[in-house]
């Protein structure tokens, strides 16, 4: 399905593909070295400096109408290393840019540097960790190779594991060994099917190779490693058993970027190895087999979510539930109707990280007004927290896929894509997933509506710049839908031949 260049010279704001990489680990060593309330200030100038850098790549892959390369030291693959950004890449760079941005802006509220004090543990940790996150998902996005992608993996894992347990406490510490644990098993499967392809091509590019695999043995072997790994550092069902307690544990700001973000890291790498690296070997029951079990996701996820009696729980078991969405895109992407799936499988992935990092900070705002996240007592939210309340509702009806937001968007692609390739039970899978999610949805927002006890009051005024930053996500979220309008479909440029306008 793809035209990706075996070889070619970089193109004309290559560069800036480099920058967009190298800028927030800059961040982060100029914070580390300055310390103290500094690296939060040089945590916002990189940020700022690091969202201009992601629009400009942006309106260069736009008025190009092809990928962004760039070559390493001017050496063309396969002795040299590639930086290569499609229409995938720049689409999941952008929603990672704004994600950022709204974190940051929540964060100022729990991770600014109490006054007083020159420094604090947890508030340097994450100004650090955050510009970590960043720089490794820039990097694996625009990795045109699969040894950088395991690189960039390894720096995503070794940044998102401390944000689990910033708050020192024991339960964090062995919820971050035990993601660390998977982790570390997912990255040793797919650098042992890295070694394997290495052996038998002598590349490790991902265009060389996808010209050079052929149906045989030791490719199915590298394939099922390596996808193998991925599964495991994306918690995809039943290997998600490390994510519940991680994301609901972490502070909210930490949780936002780790359901949001870190995970779409190892997905965007198993979307990389089956649609480019093995898309002329894959099999079409080895991709039943893989959207099975996001199946399987979808419902156990939601039914778990459901039997939560607290939020972040809910919203965490919720995430089990929308990764499986995301592997149903590859029973789909295999047949004819394969940029139809990609499509609504990236557009689906650009929603879930708006909405639930909405979720996740909401949460946060909900627990500092009350002291508790209880699901059976919210009364008084709506009242207290209103737009943030609105927030929640938005991101749910994104995870619900309620028009006009990018989740409805996304399903109706890849449901369109599987009437259209005679594969009903995936549409129907994703029709008994958003019954689901609206059953907790709307449960959560009722009980918030509820009145308050006479003579409630909050036990914490929770800063206003906090919800708008909420609520600004969440609206992203909902109004994605409007990608339909946009005459091209960007996140086929540099893939395949563009249609003349609209979405396919």
């Amino acid at each position: 399905m793809t035209t990706l260049a075996l070889t070619g010279q970089s193109t004309p704001g290559g560069l800036l593909l480099v920058v967009a990489v190298l800028l927030p680990f800059a961040g982060m060593l100029a914070g580390l070295a300055l310390g103290g309330r500094h690296a939060q200030r040089v945590a916002w100038v990189t940020i700022a400096f690091g969202f201009g850098t992601v629009l400009e790549i942006a309106a260069r892959l736009l008025v190009s109408g092809d990928a962004l390369r760039y070559l390493l030291g001017g050496w063309s693959p396969p002795l040299g290393v590639m930086l290569r950004a499609d229409g995938l890449s720049v689409c999941m760079m952008l929603v990672v840019a704004v994600v950022v941005g709204a974190v940051a802006i929540y964060a100022n509220g729990d991770f600014g540097t109490p006054s007083g004090m020159s420094e604090a543990r947890a508030p340097l940790a994450f100004w650090l960790l955050l510009l970590a996150v960043w720089g490794a998902l820039n990097l694996v996005f625009v990795s045109a190779d699969i040894f950088t992608l395991y690189v960039a993996l390894e720096l995503l894992t070794f940044a998102g594991v401390p944000l689990v347990s910033l708050d020192g406490r024991a339960e964090t510490l062995q919820a971050a060994l035990r993601y660390l644990l998977y982790a570390l098993i997912g990255s040793m499967l797919y650098l042992l099917g890295v070694f394997l392809l290495y052996g038998a091509h002598g590349t490790l590019d991902i265009a060389l190779l996808a010209a050079r695999i052929g149906a045989q043995p030791l490719a199915w072997t590298a394939l099922a490693l390596m996808t193998a790994g991925m599964l495991a550092k994306t918690a995809l069902f039943p290997l998600h058993l490390w994510l519940p307690p991680a994301h609901a544990g972490a502070p909210a700001a930490a949780s936002a970027l780790l359901s949001a973000l870190v995970i779409k890291g190892s997905w965007f790498v198993v979307l990389r190895l089956w649609v480019d690296v093995f898309a002329g070997i894959v099999s079409g029951s080895c991709a039943q087999l893989l959207a099975g079990l996001g199946a399987l996701a979808i419902v156990c996820g939601n039914v778990v979510a459901l039997r939560q009696v607290r939020l972040k729980l809910l919203i965490a078991y919720s995430t089990v539930a929308q990764i499986g969405y995301l592997f149903l895109l590859f029973p789909l992407a295999v047949q004819h109707e394969s940029a139809r799936a990609v499509t609504g499988g990236v557009l689906q992935a650009v929603s879930h990280a708006s909405a639930k990092a909405a979720m996740f900070l909401a949460a946060g705002l909900i627990y500092s007004t009350l002291g508790h996240d209880r699901l059976a007592d919210l009364r008084g939210v709506a009242r207290a927290l209103p737009m943030t309340l609105t927030a929640f509702a938005l991101a749910g009806a994104t995870l619900i896929g309620l028009p006009p937001s990018g989740g409805f968007l996304a399903k109706w692609l890849l449901m369109s894509a599987a009437l259209a390739t005679g594969q009903w039970w995936w549409a129907l899978v994703m029709l008994v997933g958003g019954l689901l999610t609206s059953v907790y949805v709307f449960l959560v927002v009722v009980r918030a509506m509820e009145p308050a006890a006479p003579g409630w009051s909050p036990q914490k005024q929770v800063p206003r710049y906090q919800q708008l930053a909420v609520l600004g996500v969440a609206t992203c979220s909902f109004v994605l839908g409007l990608a339909v309008l946009l005459p091209v479909d960007v996140a086929q440029i540099g893939r395949t031949v563009m249609p003349p306008a609209g979405l396919p």
